[in-house]
This record gives structure tokens, C-alpha cells and sequence, in this order.
């Protein structure tokens, strides 16, 4: 039996959804043997997959194939998690990597308010 790498990495709970797969290995955020791949790689038991996440690579060892979704329990016995320990998140970094948006009042675009009123302007009636 083989499952194509997008389908496996859903199942296992690697990805919430199999397009949020997909796009990761599009991305080649997802190597198997050391190799990128593509979505439609089939994977076969001992393959060794390695996930990018944000600084943090995942490292899996497969297991076990399945082809449709099963409990999140059993979705652990899919494979062998050897990834090193999460990197704890700097509040400070995420503050810097995106900088508030800031707007003045009254910038951009009118108001649903403020376009009638310059349609009306325009068509030269009292305000």
C-alpha cells in the first residue's frame, strides 16, 4: 500500500487540511529522504519527512500509511516524532516581523456618508 505525501501528512495531523498540505510541499517546506518532494510522492513505511514550520523543522519518521483521517490518538502511532523541542516564540520578533498598521482618521477611502455627500455636491444640490 502507498498514500501520496499530501493525503498522509492530513491524516497524520501534520497539516489541518490536505490544501494546507499540498501548499507546504508546493512551497518545499517538506522534504522526504532529504529530497524535496511533490505532493503526489508516495510514501512508503521508514520514509524519513521533515517539515518546516515557521524556525522549527519538524523531523517524522513514517510508520504506518493511512489514507482517510482517524482520531487524533491514533493519528500519533503514525509515525516517530524525533524533532528537537519547539523553539519558544519572542513576543518581540512577532512584533517586529509585522509592525501595527496605523491610519490616520479620515485617510483612505470615503465613507458610505461622506460619497453621497459628494455626489450630491457634485450634481450641485444643498447640503
Amino acid at each position: 500500500m502507498s498514500v501520496r505525501l499530501d493525503k498522509w501528512l492530513h491524516v497524520a495531523r501534520v497539516y489541518k487540511t490536505r490544501t494546507q498540505a499540498t501548499h507546504a510541499v508546493d512551497l518545499n517546506r517538506v522534504r522526504v529522504n532529504g529530497q524535496p518532494a511533490k505532493p503526489h510522492r508516495n510514501l512508503v513505511p521508514g520514509d524519513r519527512i521533515e517539515v518546516e514550520i515557521g524556525e522549527w523543522t519538524r523531523v517524522l519518521i513514517v510508520k504506518e500509511l493511512r489514507d482517510k483521517p482517524v482520531s487524533k490518538e491514533e493519528a500519533r502511532t503514525l509515525f516517530e516524532d524525533l524533532s528537537p523541542p519547539r523553539p519558544e516564540s519572542d513576543p518581540w520578533l512577532r512584533l517586529v516581523r509585522r509592525p501595527p498598521v496605523l491610519r490616520e482618521k479620515g485617510a483612505g477611502r470615503p465613507t458610505k456618508k461622506e460619497r453621497r455627500d459628494m455626489d450630491r455636491w457634485e450634481e450641485g444640490e444643498d447640503l
